[in-house]
């Protein structure tokens, strides 16, 4: 896909990835770029920046997610690109933050799909970019939360292309490992153990990307239209490995997440 003369909307797009792709998208010529966001203060301020609109969103909600994609083709037509970007890490342990980490990490992806795909497939074309995570294909040590709805998140962009991919729409899902945002430090000044594991081994497991980086390579997967862009290639290498013995896999995890938690008391 070329961006150029596209109009996309960019959720989470005040800060993080979702502001350097949407960066990135207005640079490659974009007709319109929709950023939305919960801060809306600063998806306005951003979005003026860029030459777009800005759209306070909870992409939680399904009716706020219809009127993001109401607002986007009034403004500037019909939607080409969307991508599903926002993300919360939901806490550590099964006890909290469940029920967000769903709407937002998850049901976020199908309240837009339900209410894009329908005029994607009568067009005949149509863009969805699921961001969700290494975390997706791996499992984050510490958060339960993260790591059931990034796999989740996974899993429905998997069945969108399984079921739209011969109807004109095309999905990519972004699966990064550390990249340095505001999510990624969330569990650094944790007080339970778990966090400060969970960010801990992030950082320790590959090269940390700025942001930028990740738009430079989301940019060309899109361009190709692969389905896994994995701007850390280890990635790939390491789902391998657990797939092919996930009980060694599992007893390795468990050796890594006890270091981790050891180091960071």
């Amino acid at each position: 896909m070329d961006v150029n003369g596209a109009v996309v909307v960019v959720t989470g797009g005040a800060s993080g990835i979702g502001r350097a792709l949407a960066r990135r998208f207005a640079a490659d010529g974009a007709k319109g770029v929709v950023v939305a966001d919960l801060d809306g203060e600063g998806a306005a301020k951003f979005a003026e920046e860029i030459g777009g609109l800005g759209v306070q969103t909870d992409v939680g909600d399904a009716a706020a997610n219809d009127a993001l994609i109401g607002a986007a083709e009034e403004r500037f037509g019909p939607v080409d690109l969307f991508c599903a970007n926002a993300g919360v890490t939901g806490g550590v342990g099964m006890d909290d933050g469940f029920e967000l980490a769903i709407d937002v990490n998850l049901m976020s992806h199908v309240h837009a799909a339900r209410r894009l795909v329908p005029g994607w497939v009568e067009r005949g074309s149509g863009y969805f970019l699921s961001t969700a995570s290494a975390a997706g294909l791996l499992t984050q040590v510490g958060s339960a939360q993260y790591s059931v709805t990034k796999h989740g998140a996974v899993a429905f962009a998997e069945w969108l292309s399984m079921t739209y991919g011969d109807k004109g729409i095309r999905v990519s899902c972004l699966c990064p490992m550390g990249v340095n945002t505001p999510l990624m430090h969330e569990g650094e000044d944790s007080d339970d153990a778990r966090g400060r594991a969970a960010s801990a081994v992030v950082a320790a497991a590959g090269q940390v990307l700025e942001p930028e980086d990740v738009a430079e390579v989301v940019t060309n997967g899109l361009r190709e239209e692969r389905f896994l862009i994995l701007p850390h290639p280890e990635v790939l290498e390491m789902w391998r490995r657990k797939t092919s013995d996930y009980d060694r896999w599992l007893r390795g995890m468990r050796r890594l997440q006890a270091q981790i938690e050891e180091a960071t008391r």
